[in-house]
């Protein structure tokens, strides 16, 4: 139950910093979000902006921070806490968040990857609750996972378990940022969903997306739209994304037997559309018994789960 005790949570992203201050039922009190770039300067001014308007809220409020919990797109190292690795937002790189963060709410802080915190916020608060094998997936910029093994978090022995979308699905598939080849992130994240989509777009010019296959018009939400509205080039789209994320999820439903596994980012406006042809090659590809099982959902907190999951990582860390 809530006791008046607060919690903050930041989601920093390749585009934006989403911060919130949620109560101990993970329940959201205020919320943030601040648009950033890759300039290191410009995603840490970001982020302190995005904590000082909450800090200051919250002293408004007379609402004492107890803890805050930082999510950050990348490999964060268990012993140091540092990010080690992040393709898709180099600025963070041996960056000390928890330390930048503390000095500005003078409260504990933890740094967690952002698909970690996500997957704690569906598990404490959202479409997971009550499940204790979980897999969260968010496919966005980059694709990342989370894992709860028995219901805890599972990190692995460096911190960095959950590369999810640098799982290789295409041997002889495009460069990925992280070095690897034919990586899922190379086809099916959002960046490379608009890719596809604007290849192909070039020679059918059917599609109500025609007019937007100039580079920065088209984005992976506006073709999640359009296939809601039945355009069949999108649908299309939808559907080979789903067929390739299908794929790597049967790998991890054979590995790990979760009970669920959940799915967020930007892309999953299109519910159904794109969560059914998942569902279908898992059911084609995973062992029967452990498919059967296996619930396969969208996310229920959507864009804030991230946040919610921060809190909630704060306040089950630091109490």
């Amino acid at each position: 139950m809530d006791d008046g005790t607060i919690y903050m949570g930041v989601d920093v992203s390749a585009t934006t910093v989403k911060a919130a201050l949620v109560n101990a039922d993970g329940e959201i009190c205020e919320i943030t979000q601040e648009a950033i770039g890759d300039d290191p300067g410009v995603v840490l001014e970001g982020m302190r902006r995005s904590v000082e308007r909450l800090r200051d809220r919250a002293s408004e409020r007379r609402w004492p921070i107890r803890s805050a919990g930082v999510g950050v797109p990348g490999l964060v190292n268990a012993r140091t806490r540092r990010v080690e690795v992040a393709p898709n937002l180099p600025a963070l790189v041996k960056v000390d968040v928890s330390a930048a963060v503390a000095e500005l709410v003078r409260c504990p802080v933890l740094v967690e990857n952002d698909a970690n915190m996500a997957a704690y916020g569906e598990f404490t608060c959202g479409a997971a609750r009550g499940r204790s094998n979980v897999v969260y997936i968010a496919v966005g910029t980059g694709i990342g996972a989370g894992v709860i093994c028995e219901g805890k978090l599972y990190r692995g022995s460096l911190g960095f378990a959950g590369e999810f979308g640098h799982m290789t699905v295409d041997p002889e598939g495009l460069p990925c940022a992280c070095g690897n080849r034919g990586c899922l992130e190379t086809i099916a994240s959002g960046p490379n969903i608009v890719r596809r989509a604007r290849e192909r777009l070039f020679r059918d010019r059917s599609s109500s997306l025609s007019s937007l296959a100039l580079p920065g018009e088209l984005t992976p939400e506006r073709i999640a739209t359009e296939a809601l509205t039945g355009d069949d080039f999108s649908l299309m789209i939808l559907e080979q994304t789903g067929r390739w994320i299908g794929i790597a999820v049967a790998n991890v439903i054979n590995l790990l037997n979760p009970d669920m596994v959940v799915l967020g980012g930007g892309v999953m406006v299109a519910g159904e559309l794109l969560l059914n042809p998942i569902i279908a090659e898992v059911k084609r590809r995973a062992f029967a018994a452990m498919a059967a099982q296996c619930e396969i959902v969208a996310s229920l907190l959507g864009g804030q789960a991230g946040v919610i999951g921060g809190a909630m990582l704060a306040r089950d860390t630091f109490g």
